[in-house]
């Protein structure tokens, strides 16, 4: 119950700063809370509140897609990113009788060790750079609704200078009864930050909201999802000022503008499973927001695709994705889970 308390205060205080701000690229301290941490959730193109299923790192999502499928589960995943960038989470969910269904999850993000210099090229040594977040999330289910909120104590360093956040996620999902058709919302990463870096003013949160549904067709093996996150602002284009835009029949240059359609679209995500069987799925995902932001200016390579697959061995679960972010190459998510419960029960 105080969790949820909790969880609420810090919607409504990042509700009254989100409203103010006008951009999402480099203004945001601790942006690395809206990577996929998992290779479903990227698989999907790396928005989805809706795909519900027995993925504990879906809580990361929504964490309204706790469910019972995943009691007992424990979820470890690894992303390579491009150069020296690795990425490591963990989760596990159980289910209480009076807290209701509980996920602990710990993302920890390194950037690698730099060389340091001094202004007349000396090395003072090397040092890293990293960030993670410890969350605790909790989950209550009444009839076709689902209520989750997510607790977040983040932290970043670089070269022994530290700064700390705290942060929430609330989320609701609906579930049709009867069929395969689920409507998820969230607020995500709504909270302070408790110490800025030294020298550096507070900056604001990576706050964001999101709205997704998914759906399987009665007699496909297929399903379906699709996101539409930013909500809280219209306008999430960003334009280079100095890029240099084509030139007209007089030879004066013209300048990109940001047209209604291109507004749109790039709040929106696609994604889609094709259900094999219960063994076996294969996922793909496109992100139009960073198929736009990542491409170079004559090619985008596979930026913004994704695609990956779902495979069950005996008792392990494990996901690999691929997703394109750059011309040049893009990253690999791995997960691997397990239901832990049955090697606790007692033999007869």
């Amino acid at each position: 119950m105080l969790l949820r308390r909790t969880a609420v205060v810090f919607v409504v205080s990042g509700l009254t700063l989100g409203a103010a701000r006008a951009q999402i690229g480099g203004q945001r301290a601790f942006s690395f809370l809206n990577l996929p941490t998992s290779a479903k959730l990227a698989g999907l193109g790396g928005v989805n509140t809706s795909s519900r299923d027995a993925d504990g790192t879906m809580l990361y999502a929504n964490p309204a897609l706790l469910n019972a499928d995943m009691d007992g589960r424990l979820a470890l995943g690894f992303v390579d990113y491009l150069a020296d960038i690795k990425q490591s989470t963990a989760v596990y969910v159980f289910n209480t009788a009076k807290a209701g269904r509980i996920g602990v999850g710990l993302t920890y993000l390194n950037y690698g060790d730099f060389e340091q210099f001094d202004p007349a090229g000396n090395s003072l040594g090397r040092f890293s750079v990293n960030e993670y977040a410890l969350s605790l999330s909790d989950s209550y289910t009444s009839g076709v609704f689902t209520l989750g909120g997510t607790l977040k104590l983040a932290g970043s360093g670089i070269a022994g200078n530290h700064s700390y956040a705290a942060l929430a996620d609330v989320g609701g999902l609906f579930k049709h009864p009867t069929q395969d058709f689920t409507v998820g919302l969230v607020v995500r990463n709504a909270g302070v930050q408790l110490k800025a870096y030294d020298g550096s003013d507070r900056e604001p949160m990576p706050f964001d909201v999101e709205l997704g549904a998914s759906i399987k067709p009665e007699h496909l093996p297929l399903r379906f999802s699709l996101a539409a996150h930013h909500l809280q602002q219209l306008d999430i284009v960003y334009l280079d000022p100095n890029q240099r835009g084509q030139l007209d029949e007089n030879g004066a240059e013209v300048k990109p503008k940001k047209s209604l359609g291109d507004k749109l679209a790039r709040h929106f995500v696609v994604g889609g499973e094709l259900l094999l069987s219960k063994n076996l799925n294969v996922r793909v995902g496109y992100n139009h927001l960073q198929r736009r932001e990542l491409r170079l200016d004559n090619t985008a390579g596979g930026a913004g695709f994704s695609f990956g697959f779902m495979l069950r061995i005996s008792q392990f679960q494990l996901d690999y994705t691929h997703a394109g972010l750059h011309a040049s190459g893009g990253a690999n998510y791995f997960t691997v889970a397990r239901n832990l419960s049955s090697l606790f029960r007692k033999q007869p």
